[in-house]
Parts: structure tokens; C-alpha cells; sequence
């Protein structure tokens, strides 16, 4: 049976390391060094260390989206103020990545490096995030309040958008620009899909900057 501490120490282990390394320059041999366990036994948990990357996003952003995910059953709540929180802790856990990056981008990482970084983490993000908000927006056309054919399509374009604007790093824009761009969504949503004007306001805080 699978040693829950010696996984969690795994998974230290690279988080460690990335403080003052690159994923580049990190080797399976240096994570178990660091955990203090043989290398073998790190593929007894893990494939690669790209797998071991993979687990560690999920486990760094596991209680903001176990929070969305809650909301989608919490039918009681108006599907606004649901949506709302879940795009929330979008910004939250952008805002969490990018404090974790900024720290490997001063000890040196690449462009490249954080790219790569950067991509695990929205592909995460949005693929968690989106049966969830796809549910919520469905419940409020079922209920009259949002107007839209296509709820699964909306959840992901809001979520792309907010991904790639909120941690503002793949595209060069300012944040006056990502801001614009924001608004621009939340005025396309209202005009849209019949959500009342204002709703969306929180979406209007200013961009997180990298």
C-alpha cells in the first residue's frame, strides 16, 4: 500500500527545489535526494517528474477548487453570486501561482522555463474549474435567468480569458490592457447572455501583476 508521507515528501521535495532551481535543472535523483529517499522508490509513486510536477499543482490549488466544485450543488445560492465565487478562486489561485513563480523566476528560470510552468498550471485550472461553472451557468438558464445555448462553450471561453489575463504573463500587455479586456467580457457576457448589468463587477479589480 502506497506510503501517503513518503508521497507528500515527494512533492516537498520538487517544491523545495523549485525555490531556487529550475525545472530544467531538476532531476528525479535530486528530488529523492531531497526527500531523502531512494530514486527508485520515486517511481514507485510517480512515472516521471513531470508527473510529480503535475501532482504538485494539483495539490497547491486542491482547497480553492474543492471549494468551486462545492458550489455547483449549492442550488439555494443564486447562480450569480456562484459564479462569482468560482471566478474568485480563479483569481485566487492565480494570484498563489504566480507568488510560487515569481520566486523560481528570481533564481533564474527562462522564459522558456516559466512558460512551460504556466501552461501546466492554466491547463489545470481551467479543466477543473469548468464542469463546475458549466453547471452553474446551466442551472441558471434552466431557471430563466441566463440566456445562452451553449453553457459548457461560455464556462470555457470566461475561464481562458480570466486564465490568461489574470496572471498576465503570456501575452506582453499592460495592465490597463488586461483590464480592457475584461471589461470587454463582462459587457459581452451581459449583452449576451441576459445577466443583469452590475452583476459582474468584481471582475473589474484590477489585474494581478506578475
Amino acid at each position: 500500500m502506497p506510503d501517503g508521507k513518503k508521497y507528500d515528501r515527494i512533492l516537498d521535495a520538487l517544491q523545495q527545489l523549485l525555490e531556487d532551481r529550475t525545472i530544467q535543472n531538476i532531476s528525479v535523483s535530486d528530488i529523492a535526494k531531497k526527500a531523502g529517499i531512494g530514486k527508485g522508490s520515486i517511481y514507485y509513486y510517480f512515472s516521471s517528474k513531470e508527473a510529480i510536477l503535475d501532482e504538485l499543482i494539483k495539490r497547491n490549488y486542491e482547497q480553492p477548487l474543492k471549494t468551486a466544485k462545492n458550489l455547483a450543488v449549492q442550488t439555494e445560492i443564486s447562480p450569480f453570486i456562484r459564479m462569482a465565487m468560482i471566478l474568485q478562486a480563479c483569481r485566487n489561485s492565480s494570484a498563489a501561482f504566480l507568488n510560487q513563480s515569481n520566486t523560481a523566476s528570481a533564481a533564474g528560470a527562462n522564459a522558456q522555463d516559466t512558460a512551460f510552468l504556466h501552461l501546466k498550471y492554466m491547463n489545470h485550472l481551467i479543466s477543473e474549474l469548468k464542469p463546475s461553472l458549466t453547471e452553474i451557468i446551466r442551472q441558471g438558464i434552466a431557471s430563466g435567468d441566463i440566456h445562452f445555448e451553449y453553457p459548457a462553450a461560455l464556462a470555457e471561453i470566461v475561464l481562458i480569458v480570466l486564465a490568461v489575463k489574470l496572471n498576465n504573463t503570456f501575452l506582453s500587455a499592460t495592465a490597463e490592457d488586461s483590464e480592457e479586456t475584461i471589461r470587454g467580457l463582462v459587457v459581452l457576457l451581459e449583452n449576451g447572455t441576459g445577466i443583469p448589468h452590475g452583476t459582474l463587477n468584481y471582475l473589474n479589480l484590477p489585474t494581478i501583476d506578475p
